[in-house]
Order: structure tokens, then sequence, then C-alpha cells
């Protein structure tokens, strides 16, 4: 988490602090300068620093005279993954976040975020990992360890890689174990929101209690999948193609070990030997418009294929995302085994 007051100083500040902030703080490429009213009005950076003193400014004068009042910046609205792979190029490293009256929400840090992508994250995280026992006994299936970190972390880390900061966890089973791990997510640099399921709300029901979202797209998925999904990438497809809702999906294959006659009545037609046949089967990770989630009764069980019929129904736009990249459901005590080698070998 990056403290973005620990990167502020003020018109009042010297040169020197400017130059002692940057030689102190983690990641010290630039120092964000603000008004009274603790709105930005300027960077420094330490290339500004060295030319201020080869201008013939002192380290004691004010930090104001050398600094960089036009500066980049987003705002909420204006974040889009090519505006920040543009900045990234032009190697801005540390990019501030604006409020509408010009004050810092968080600071950005373009070499570890992967992208930023403006949704909000629903995780369902209230099952009782039958499947799992006696593991789940004790604990909640999120929580079980894959490495060195339970598997509901390592979906929330791939989150804010994409610099998703707003997540909502739906809890149930043993929710409070999960609650007292992540808390509001400060540890993190975001905000976690817990919703508490009473009675189990199906795929996507818990939607329906979420009071307020920031962003106009909302993306769901199950807690207990080990991924490392391009969401960015995900993302871009399901803007770019209008939709109202994009299904992730991963392949899978059969293989039939006998010769398929293809028939009409009683003539054949056609014959495959030994064919394969690939379908793509839901993999729990949804994109929603914001718009559609009125369709989504209240306090309700209700499952993503629900919503998937009804768009299919109401002659919406309903697409699917196949996942090419890692994907493992944990269901059971074999897929569990198997998420403790994969995690060795996985590029996250």
């Amino acid at each position: 988490m990056i403290d973005k007051n620990q990167y502020c100083l003020t018109l009042k500040h010297t040169i020197k602090d400017a130059l002692t902030l940057l030689n102190e703080v983690e990641n010290g490429w630039t120092v964000f300068i603000i008004d009274d009213a603790e709105k930005l009005v300027g960077v420094v950076t330490d290339g500004d620093i060295r030319r201020g003193l080869l201008n013939d400014f002192s380290l004691t004068d004010s930090v104001e005279p050398i600094m960089k009042r036009d500066f980049k910046y987003v705002q909420r609205g204006q974040l889009n993954t090519n505006l920040i792979n543009e900045y990234r190029l032009k190697g801005i490293k540390m990019l501030p976040f604006l409020d509408a009256e010009f004050k810092i929400e968080r600071l950005l840090d373009l070499t570890t975020l992967r992208s930023i992508i403006p949704v909000d994250a629903l995780i369902m995280a209230g099952g009782r990992g039958e499947r799992l026992r006696p593991l789940t006994d004790d604990n909640p299936k999120p929580m079980l360890l894959v490495g060195d970190k339970p598997i509901l972390e390592h979906n929330i880390d791939r989150l804010i890689l994409f610099g998703i900061e707003q997540i909502t966890i739906s809890i149930k089973y043993k929710g409070d174990i999960i609650r007292n791990h992540f808390m509001d997510g400060t540890d993190k640099g975001i905000n976690i929101n817990y919703i508490e399921e009473k009675d189990a709300l199906g795929t996507i029901g818990a939607l329906s209690l979420i009071e307020d979202f920031t962003n106009d797209t909302v993306l769901i998925m199950n807690s207990d999948l080990l991924t490392n999904i391009d969401f960015e990438d995900f993302y871009t497809d399901f803007i770019s193609k209008n939709a109202d809702m994009s299904v992730a999906s991963i392949p899978y294959k059969v293989d039939i070990p006998y010769g398929v006659l293809e028939t009409e009545g009683d003539h054949i037609i056609s014959l495959k030997e030994k064919p394969s046949y690939t379908y793509f089967s839901n993999a729990g990770i949804y994109l929603i418009r914001k718009e559609l989630l009125s369709l989504i009764p209240y306090n309700s069980h209700y499952n993503a294929t629900d919503l998937m019929t009804k768009i299919i129904e109401t002659e919406g736009k309903l697409i699917t995302y196949p996942i090419l990249q890692y994907w493992l459901d944990i269901g059971k005590h074999e897929d569990y085994k198997k998420a403790q080698e994969d995690i060795k070998h996985i590029n996250f």
C-alpha cells in the first residue's frame, strides 16, 4: 500500500525538504506538492531539483519555484487501460488519482500495477466446502492455504494488480475468520466491505444487497478459484463488444473412443472416427453492466445462470470470454492437492 501522505509536501517546504523526502521514501520518484486546502498544485522530481540548483536556487529556498505545475493525473471517469499504458510508456512511475476537488485520493504505482480497470468486484466466499471436509470443519474453504497464503488472498491480490480497489466479499460459513483476516482492506491499500448472507443467495444473489457502486461495471467471481486470468483483457473485450454480461469460460475437451454416426432417422449421413469435441464451461467469473443489477431480486437466491437466461430471453448481449491462462476450481481434495503443486509454477 502506498501511503500518499508520505509523498506530500506543502508550498511552505524547502527544496532540501523535497530532496530529503525523495531519499527517504520507498519508490522515491516524485514528491507531490499540495496547498493549504490539500489540493495538488505541483510535483517535484530529482531532475527538477538538479535543474533548480543549476539555476542558482539554494536548498533553503521554497520548493514552489522549481515544481512542475503541468503534471499528469487521472480522475474518476478518466480511468481506462489505454491511458494508463500510455503514461507507463512515457516513463511515469507514480500517478496521482484525484477527486473532484483535486485532492489526492491515492497514488498509483505504475511499476507494479498491470493495469487499472474501472470495476467494482464481488467475491463469493460463503460456501461450506463439503467436499473438502475435514479441511473445512474449522476453516472456510476460501481460507485454505495454497502455498503461503489463502485461496481468497491469491484472488484479492490479483484484483489489486489490475488496480481494482473496491471489493465486496460475500460471507456466510465461518465468515468471521475471513473478516478478521482481511479487515477493511487498509493493509492492502483497498476498500473491502462484507455482505453476510443469512440464507444462501446463490452465485450472484448477494449483488442485490450492495447499496452503491463506484463504477459502471461489476466483476463477480467465486472465491475458490485459482487463476491468473488477464482481467484487463477480460474487461477490454467486454467494453469493446458493448456487452451486457460476459461469462469467462474454460475449454473442456471430450474424446470419443468410438466412431460417431450422424443420422437422419435410420439413415447414416456421415461418420466421424474417434472425434474430439471442445465445449466451453462456465469458469465462475463474470462482468455485468451495473444497469442489469436491477433484474436481480432483493435478498433472494439467484444464480448467474438465472441472469444469463434473462438476458437471452430479453435479447440482451451475453458473450463468453475464453480463459487462455491457468484456471482451477478447488472443489475436491484432488483439486486442492493439484493446486499446491501448481502454485509453484504459475506466473501471477
